[in-house]
């Protein structure tokens, strides 16, 4: 079952952006470049439509370079999309933002006919942050959690150039599994939401199959052996290996947990990509059918119940 978070605030910020959306030019979509599909919001695909879209693979200095490459060429293809790898900390961002703006609508410029930019992304995507480099000022508030920014902002990014900020929003229902389960090891999920121990056990089934050597070199494993370990067995090794222990030498699993959740957020562990664009169509084509599997039984049901 498929990690599941949205908490009120973010049904209003869907209606606060199905409202501002009527009014802007376009539509910049932070993602977080470690799961570029997955911190991807399929309301606000349906909501901004007709509307040309710039996204921004954040945080790409924590992603693996080869899959970025793959993931720009993929949004690339698509049609009235343009797409920058960034992160928060870089000093043309601002520049190189407005720039491809202004590409996808050349049309609107002067103060007599500025250009209305929303920007939104899931919560945690580091959006706040980006904006902040942008501006050169602290204007918006940051922090490692989901669910800083509550309230719709207007920013002035230049006379002709308004910015839109809007509060992070998730799917309403998350039907893609391995989506739930990327999202709360980047940290959008709020905590009430899942279960450390379970998270990062699929995180390190992941790593183990993809980043192997990644996994021996940051918890020192051994190279003969590791190769073979389960997922569990790795939270094992680095219970030891990190000192999350209880009395008696018992591994405690939920700090070894939160400390492979940490290592990963923080790019400890590698610079790692939990997705590819071939994965995801994969995933999401087997999440669809699961959900109309379960949307046919339940109409069954209801049927049934009126017979």
């Amino acid at each position: 079952m498929a990690i599941q978070w949205y908490p009120g605030h973010m049904n209003k910020a869907k209606k606060a952006i199905a409202e501002r959306i009527k009014s802007v030019d376009m539509v910049i979509e932070v993602l977080d470049a470690r799961l570029p599909a997955s911190s991807a919001n399929p309301l606000l695909a349906k909501l901004a439509a007709d509307k040309p879209k710039l996204k921004i693979l954040n945080k790409q200095d924590l992603a693996d370079p080869e899959r970025t490459v793959l993931w720009l060429t993929d949004y690339r293809a698509q049609p009235h999309t343009n797409v920058l790898a960034l992160d928060a900390s870089e000093k043309q961002a601002a520049s190189k933002i407005i720039a491809a703006c202004r590409s996808l609508v050349p049309n609107r410029h002067g103060l007599d006919r500025p250009l209305r930019v929303l920007i939104c992304g899931i919560p945690n995507v580091g959006k706040s942050t980006l904006i902040n480099g942008m501006l050169g000022k602290r204007s918006a508030k940051t922090g490692n959690e989901p669910g800083i920014t509550k309230a719709e902002q207007r920013l002035i990014l230049a006379d002709d150039f308004w910015l839109y900020d809007t509060p992070g929003m998730l799917w309403p229902k998350i039907i893609v599994e391995e989506a739930g389960y990327n999202l709360a090891a980047s940290g959008a999920v709020g905590r009430n939401a899942l279960d450390e121990e379970t998270v990062a056990l699929e995180l390190l089934d992941y790593l183990r199959r993809h980043y192997l050597s990644l996994l021996q070199l940051r918890y020192q494993a051994d190279l003969s052996e590791s190769p073979h370990w389960r997922d569990d067995n790795w939270l094992e090794w680095i219970g030891k290996k990190r000192g999350a222990l209880l009395s008696g030498g018992r591994i405690d699993y939920q700090k070894a947990a939160e400390r492979v959740l940490t290592d990963f957020r923080d790019g400890l562990i590698g610079r790692i990509t939990l997705e590819t664009p071939n994965q995801w169509a994969v995933w999401l084509k087997k999440g669809q059918m699961q959900e109309a599997q379960l949307k046919a039984e339940r109409a069954a049901k209801k049927a049934a119940r009126k017979s």
